[in-house]
């Protein structure tokens, strides 16, 4: 037997089908448990690849021992915009390039522009010669995605389009859990007594809103309490296609000023989302938190120095970098896999837009 170590070669070992094999290591369709547990103790036994981590834990190596490649040495990133230094993918991204470093791959970057996401032109900078893999960060157009897909390589989004309705996307997913702290707020707002919960962000933008949007309604329906139509400020500014942040506060000035009663708490989308309501509220007469409480999503640098200060969802994203790493690596290593979508850890911080 070779040194890497394939599904088939797991099933040979242990007389069983290959299909069987796949259900237990990717944790899908219906097996029994001691099945699944002899097909995952063999795979760690044998070194297979998406287990490799255990061995390289007992035997103190790096947890990413994959080795050094021969070829296609590149992973490019794929942007819209470059992200600035609040953006929570600056430090994923240093993670990301630090571990793709020590298994001797270099990082390249490639904007892309509005009209070769319209046109489904790849960037005139891309080599496909010399990319081993993709990883896609905020990349929100589903047709151009799907040709990402088809390029034979493999492709990892950090976030993506809303995909309901849709054809999956071939590829593996990454996001930032979307859910739990959300649902954590919720209840606690109501022990507190604060029943009326709104959200503000456009649900439909990208995947990560259309999960936080999701929790916040499911939470609310969970303990019992409504959501008003009039509470939830799901859209934005009609007739501009990508508007600015003084559009959006435009747009929510609007929005406070038709409503004949505020919730008592707003949910933000993320921090910028949060940052823009605030101002809003201002232009509108109202005062945070003595009026309205606001809670965003991120932890972003701004949401600390503000005033007041932003309750919010803090991001880890230094996992969220090595877990990129590992899924793009264990993808390489072996492309049959099963797609993937893992979400990673986030904590809820309390601050002064809240009364804390």
């Amino acid at each position: 037997m070779g040194t890497r170590v394939t599904i088939q070669d797991i099933a040979d070992e242990l007389g069983i089908s290959r299909n069987t094999v796949s259900k237990a290591i990717n944790n899908t369709g219906i097996l029994a448990d001691a099945t699944r547990e002899k097909v995952l103790k063999k795979a760690m036994e044998m070194g297979y690849k998406q287990f490799s981590y255990v061995t390289a834990v007992r035997s103190g190596s790096s947890v990413l021992a994959i080795p050094t490649p021969k070829a296609n040495t590149e992973i490019a990133v794929f942007l819209t915009n470059f992200v600035g230094g609040s953006h929570f993918a600056i430090v994923m991204l240093d993670k990301f390039q630090k571990e793709l470093a020590s298994l001797g791959y270099s990082l390249t970057l490639h904007r892309v522009l509005t009209e070769e996401q319209e046109r489904l032109e790849l960037p005139a900078s891309f080599s496909r010669e010399r990319t081993a893999g993709i990883l896609c960060i905020e990349m929100f157009h589903y047709e151009y995605d799907k040709m990402l897909c088809s390029l034979g390589l493999p492709v990892l989004f950090a976030d993506s389009p809303v995909t309901l309705m849709k054809e999956p996307l071939e590829a593996d997913l990454l996001c930032m859990d979307n859910q739990s702290g959300i649902y954590s707020f919720v209840k606690e707002m109501t022990r507190r007594g604060k029943t009326k919960i709104g959200f503000i962000g456009e649900y439909m933008h990208c995947r990560s809103f259309f999960e936080r949007y999701t929790a916040y309604r499911n939470a609310m329906h969970l303990a019992g309490l409504s959501c008003p139509d009039e509470y939830c400020i799901a859209q934005n500014k009609e007739g501009i296609r990508h508007p600015s942040s003084e559009d959006y506060q435009e747009y929510l000035t609007g929005c406070f000023q038709s409503l004949s009663r505020l919730p008592e708490v707003f949910i933000c989308a993320n921090d910028f989302v949060a940052l823009d309501a605030l101002q809003a509220l201002k232009k509108s007469g109202y005062s945070v938190p003595d009026d309205v409480w606001l809670c965003g999503f991120d932890d972003s640098p701004e949401s600390k120095i503000v005033t007041p200060s932003l309750t919010t969802i803090h991001i880890h994203s230094q996992i969220m970098g090595f877990s990129a790493v590992n899924l793009l690596m264990s993808r390489i290593s072996e492309p049959s896999l099963n797609y993937r979508t893992l979400h990673t850890e986030t904590n809820l911080i309390y601050r002064e837009s809240t009364g804390d």
